[in-house]
């Protein structure tokens, strides 16, 4: 159960960092830094988002 919960908490912060880098993208003027936050939350974002999906997918409820 703390797995699944886990998940749920990954893929949320996941989807978070993904809305915010297409907010950045939508918004941004060109610059460097920009582009570097950009892809900072983008691939942070993907990670904890198919790393939370991974988790709730293969994890198996038991009864207690």
């Amino acid at each position: 159960m703390e797995k699944r919960v886990l998940g749920v908490i990954f893929t949320i912060l996941g989807a978070l960092g993904l809305i915010m880098a297409g907010v950045n993208f939508v918004n941004a003027g060109g610059g460097t830094r920009s582009v570097k936050m950009i892809v900072i939350y983008a691939v942070l974002g993907m990670v904890f988002f198919f790393s939370g999906m991974g988790l709730i997918r293969n994890t198996k409820d038991r009864p207690s």
